[in-house]
């Protein structure tokens, strides 16, 4: 009896012994595996493109003064009249001209102490808005508003407020293409580097979209947009 209680055991202990041998190797294996399956490259891809805006606002000032507050007004009207026939008879249609009403400033209540009278008791100035998607045509107009400034008529608008705003709307329309331009770029770049480290590239395991980007391509054309977009993608590699 106590002969095979001692083989049992023996018998036994083999069996543990194996068992634990083996799932010590196959959690090493797995740990090992694990590891590999692991094993990641962050790129990012850059997709960046040109486009024409396609609304422009263009804010024109003009100030006159008077020392008669009623012929003032006439002559705002008149001036305003002249140029919203100028913008029309260069392709701005009348639906894209609108107008502010007039700031007026009376100088003699503004002045303090005993100083000189002001030459001109009233002064203003009104604005005349262009908002059009016919980027040429407006641009065209631009350069003409000389004309203007030889039928009396003084422009300001040197303010930050009154510079000529372009802007793109149709990013929407151009948002998949550039996505998949940028995600394409960045696989060709997880692909050189698996092929230099002679590892093999797998499926995504991460991805993000940056943020879209517009801005004027330079200074002297903002009419003209660029748009762009990062994206950045973790790939899984093995051996």
């Amino acid at each position: 009896m106590q002969v095979n209680g001692k083989s049992s055991a023996f018998i036994l202990g083999v069996f543990i012994f194996l068992g634990l041998s083996a799932l010590g190797y196959f959690l090493a294996t797995a740990a090992i595996d694990f590891k590999q399956y692991d094993r990641s490259v962050t790129v990012k891809g850059l997709s960046e493109r040109e486009y024409p805006a396609d609304i422009v606002i263009w804010p024109i000032e003009f100030a006159l003064a008077d020392n008669d507050l009623e012929q003032l007004y006439r002559r705002i009207d008149d001036y305003t009249h002249k140029i919203k026939s100028f913008l029309e008879s260069n392709s701005i249609k009348a639906q894209e001209i609108s107008f502010s009403a007039p700031s007026i400033t009376d100088k003699t209540a503004q002045q303090y102490g005993g100083g000189p009278a002001p030459q001109y008791r009233y002064s203003a100035v009104q604005t005349v808005t262009v908002y059009s998607n016919n980027i040429e045509a407006t641009r065209s107009v631009m350069n003409k508003l000389s004309e203007l400034g030889k039928q009396g008529i003084v422009f300001t608008g040197g303010g930050y407020q009154y510079q000529t705003e372009y802007i793109f709307t149709r990013l929407n329309d151009v948002k998949p293409e550039m996505i998949e331009e940028a995600t394409r770029k960045a696989r060709e770049v997880a692909e050189k580097f698996a092929k230099d480290s002679e590892s093999t590239l797998g499926k995504i395991k991460r991805a993000s979209q940056g943020q879209f980007s517009i801005s004027s391509r330079d200074k002297n054309n903002p009419h003209i947009k660029r748009v762009r977009v990062v994206s950045t993608v973790q790939y899984y590699l093995s051996d």
